[in-house]
């Protein structure tokens, strides 16, 4: 009977540790050895000799085996709860389990974790423009788990745009931007919300549609544009993260009034003068400026909706790709600041029209 125990215990432990089919040779082995051992005409053998006929000594050793297994198996499980402990602080119910395996670069980061995470998922984002910029940007906060991002663009995808604007393909071709990026988009990461608007940002329609977002990423190529959604953005108490590319250079910097930093006119006052900044249609780009600045755009998204790090809100930063060279200058909000300055509404009836 004890025996019949010893061998059930080997080859349970076995199975516990998913070996099941490799510890079966040894229990039927040491259950014989037992059973042989203890035979009336082995009582002067050499087993009995050894074992001095007690069944008891086979038992210690037997017992003395489960313990040995057992320790493994409770020392590999401690060895994988290291390992997965960044991800464990992630509240359950929240993520699924895809998310959790998808999102897992980021919660192991001591900066995002998944409290960070949690507030990605949480998070309504607008990118107004799909196109050089908007298509790095949108690639990067779809993949970073951003829950609803808003497009908004006029456009159609074209040849010309596949030089520079990755999201869009071959196929794609005479589709709207914005439904062309949400094919990209859903196909990275199925777990967002992606919220196409096929139309321009204009007068009629920017204040309502900023209100309804946390965060609006610019990256459209016409001044007209960029002055307008940062007035909306000013009325709204919105962030802004503003950038811009010609050439080989470009430029990006978060715009927030609302908390001390400036608005996009406090540092740019006056619309340049036509023909003066050639868009990229009229003087070239280099078709990996856009990664580049874009992706810095998504990474000031990421940083500002999670509390990571030093955002470049009061920051203007300037890349040179031609020469390698990136450097930093301090901007300020500007006390007569015609949008954001002292005096001006923030409902808006001071400031421009939106």
């Amino acid at each position: 009977m004890i025996g019949l125990l010893g061998f059930a215990a080997i080859w349970g432990i076995g199975r516990w540790q998913g070996q099941g089919t490799r510890w079966f040779p040894f229990a039927v082995g040491w259950w014989v050895i037992l059973m042989v051992a203890h035979l009336p005409q082995m009582a002067n053998g050499p087993f009995a000799r050894i074992t001095g006929g007690d069944l008891r000594a086979w038992g210690l050793f037997g017992f003395l085996v489960l313990l040995v297994l057992a320790y493994r198996k409770g020392f590999r499980a401690v060895q994988g709860q290291k390992v997965a402990a960044p991800v464990a602080v992630v509240p359950s119910g929240k993520f699924r389990e895809a998310e959790l395996e998808r999102y897992s670069r980021h919660i192991l980061l001591r900066e995002i974790g998944g409290q960070g995470q949690k507030q990605l998922k949480a998070a309504k984002v607008l990118v107004v423009g799909a196109g050089g910029l908007g298509s790095p940007v949108l690639l990067y906060l779809a993949g970073s788990g951003v829950g609803t991002i808003g497009v908004i663009d006029p456009d159609v995808v074209e040849g010309s745009n596949l030089q520079r604007q990755v999201i869009h393909a071959d196929a794609r071709i005479g589709m709207p931007k914005v439904f062309s990026a949400e094919v990209a988009m859903r196909a990275l990461n199925p777990f967002i919300e992606v919220r196409p608007y096929n139309r321009r940002l204009d007068e009629g329609n920017a204040a309502a549609l900023v209100a309804e977002y946390d965060l609006v990423l610019d990256g459209t190529d016409d001044f007209d544009t960029r002055y307008l959604v940062n007035r909306a953005c000013v009325v709204a108490g919105v962030p802004l993260i503003s950038g811009a590319i010609t050439q080989w250079e470009g430029q990006v910097s978060l715009f927030d009034p609302a908390h001390g930093a400036p608005c996009y006119a406090c540092v740019f006052p006056v619309k340049p003068a036509r023909g003066l900044v050639p868009t990229c249609a009229e003087a070239g780009v280099a078709a990996p400026l856009p990664g580049i600045i874009g992706g810095i755009m998504a990474m000031e998204a990421v940083k500002h909706l999670t509390g990571a790090g030093e955002t470049l809100a009061g920051r203007l930063m300037i890349h040179d790709a031609l020469y390698g060279e990136t450097r930093v200058i301090g901007v300020k909000r500007r006390a007569d600041c015609a949008v954001c300055g002292a005096g001006v509404s923030r409902a808006g009836t001071e400031a421009p029209a939106v």
